[in-house]
């Protein structure tokens, strides 16, 4: 049998992140930019026929080379390191639909040979109904649209907002939408609009293969609901799109 050709850079960067939208838009996490990306590149390695989850294999120079990352820099090594070890006692808390929430680890053990930089990975198996052989209620896009991002809160936000894209809209309560970003430490409405929601909207026009713009709505001198519309690019912007991930990234 001939042995499978190794995918190019370019051809991991392209694979597709798939999540149940439980995930998406009924959870919170508390992860750091590195963190998510570490997480999004490990689903996308996750095959549609997957019924069970696989002992993931990789090596810390391969993640750099996606992300963009100096794998030749010994602190970007130490530092992705380091948090490939913080993963295993990360979790996400999941509304379930009697409105209580439970937590789900991520992974269940992290292993990393420091020799070789090799990294040993496997998800929790709780997360199997969100990840695995999903025929309806779910989310996909590629991974690259969220390589280049430099805001947490960007990559989660881009998830929430694709994930209601089919109705090219969505309003949030303005607590609600802090909760599920796990910025409720921006307790002032500017501070949010400004260290969040701005820079997290360019970032997504910009890097994503959306267009989103917000309003924001007052009672009094509150912000109380923020409305997203959300709109597909087309081929032309996404080239685009494309071209501003590469030369950020590369």
């Amino acid at each position: 049998m001939a042995k499978k050709q190794k995918e190019t850079i370019s051809e991991v960067r392209n694979h597709l992140v798939v999540k149940r939208n439980d995930l998406i838009q009924k959870s919170r996490h508390m992860m750091d930019l590195q963190e998510q990306k570490i997480i999004l590149y490990m689903i996308s390695k996750i095959k549609p026929n997957d019924k069970n989850f696989t002992e993931q294999v990789f090596s810390i120079a391969e993640f750099c080379k996606v992300i963009g990352a100096d794998n030749d820099s010994g602190g970007n090594y130490e530092y992705i390191k380091k948090t490939l070890g913080k993963l295993r006692s990360r979790f996400v808390w999941v509304t379930l639909d009697n409105g209580s929430e439970t937590t789900l680890g991520w992974v269940n053990k992290v292993t990393i040979n420091s020799r070789s930089g090799l990294v040993k990975i496997q998800f929790d198996a709780d997360l199997k109904p969100f990840l695995l052989d999903l025929q309806s209620n779910f989310t996909q896009y590629n991974l690259i649209y969220t390589l280049a991002m430099r805001s947490q809160y960007s990559i989660r936000l881009y998830e929430l907002l694709k994930s209601y894209q089919y109705k090219k809209y969505m309003i949030f309560d303005i607590d609600e939408l802090k909760r599920l970003l796990f910025a409720e430490t921006y307790k002032h409405g500017k501070d949010f609009r400004k260290r969040v929601l701005d820079t997290a909207v360019k970032e997504i026009n910009k890097l994503a293969d959306i267009w989103v713009t917000f309003e924001l709505a007052k009672e009094g001198r509150k912000f109380t609901e923020v409305r997203f519309d959300i709109h597909q690019k087309d081929i032309g912007e996404r080239l685009s799109t494309w071209s501003n991930i590469i030369n950020d990234i590369d």
